[in-house]
């Protein structure tokens, strides 16, 4: 039976409602998903000053969620992508990859400075997720040196309590555009076909993925059987 692992990504104020909506759909099913938090989502939205989405976060990691920080404001605005960079994000995001062009030092800053945001607030992050998965062997260095307990790309989990990683997929699902929601259905049926054995599993939920009706059902249904196959876990449970 494989661990499941279970996210709610882009918490941030404007995109509540989508976000609570997600939480219920994990709550029905008896699962706290971790919280991907966002502390200026776009460089408009400073979480402190959304009250409501402040209570709603510390009321749910009160209830036991995983705190994570997901970047400082998840957009690329001031960032210049190399070739590679290009190459490494093609098709991956729609310039959401906020640490992908970014050094050790750079990266280390961001980190800081949204750690101090969130704790600010009485969260206690527990971990670090880039944007879209996308960064520099620099920035999970940095989430390390931060102090942070894990950190995941989109092949592993980076376990620093342990000095491990843990090779985990991702379901997941893109809305942007009808030929990209159904691709997205078609690589969740090959995850499930291909690796519903595998040892840890992630499922990474976004508010966007209820953007389109195939999406939005498609988490619902991928919600249950892997749930049916495996078991729900945090993220803490790959160190203690």
């Amino acid at each position: 039976m494989p661990a499941i692992l279970v996210t709610i990504h882009d918490v941030a104020p404007p995109l509540m409602p989508r976000v609570e909506r997600l939480w219920h759909s994990c709550e029905r099913r008896g699962v706290k998903p971790g919280l991907l938090v966002v502390p200026d989502w776009h460089g408009a939205s400073p979480i402190e000053g959304a009250a409501s989405c402040v209570e709603w976060v510390r009321a749910r990691a009160a209830e036991g969620a995983e705190i994570f920080l997901h970047g400082e404001r998840h957009d690329e605005v001031g960032s210049l992508r190399a070739l590679g960079d290009h190459l490494r994000a093609l098709g991956r995001t729609n310039r959401e990859g906020e640490f992908l062009t970014l050094d050790y030092d750079a990266a280390r800053a961001k980190i800081d400075r949204g750690l101090a945001r969130l704790r600010a607030l009485g969260l206690d992050p527990v971990g670090f997720v880039p944007p879209a998965w996308l960064a520099r062997p620099g920035a999970f260095r940095a989430a390390r040196d931060a102090g942070l307990s894990v950190a995941e790309d989109d092949a592993v989990v980076h376990v620093f309590r342990r000095a491990r990683t843990v090779t985990s997929p991702v379901v997941r699902w893109s809305s942007r555009g009808a030929v990209r929601a159904y691709g997205s259905l078609l690589q969740a049926e090959l995850r499930w076909k291909l690796q519903r054995h595998a040892e840890t599993v992630r499922i990474a939920l976004h508010p966007a993925d209820l953007d389109h009706p195939a999406t939005a059902a498609s988490v619902e249904r991928e919600l249950d059987r892997w749930l049916e196959a495996g078991h729900a876990e945090p993220y803490s449970s790959l160190w203690r």
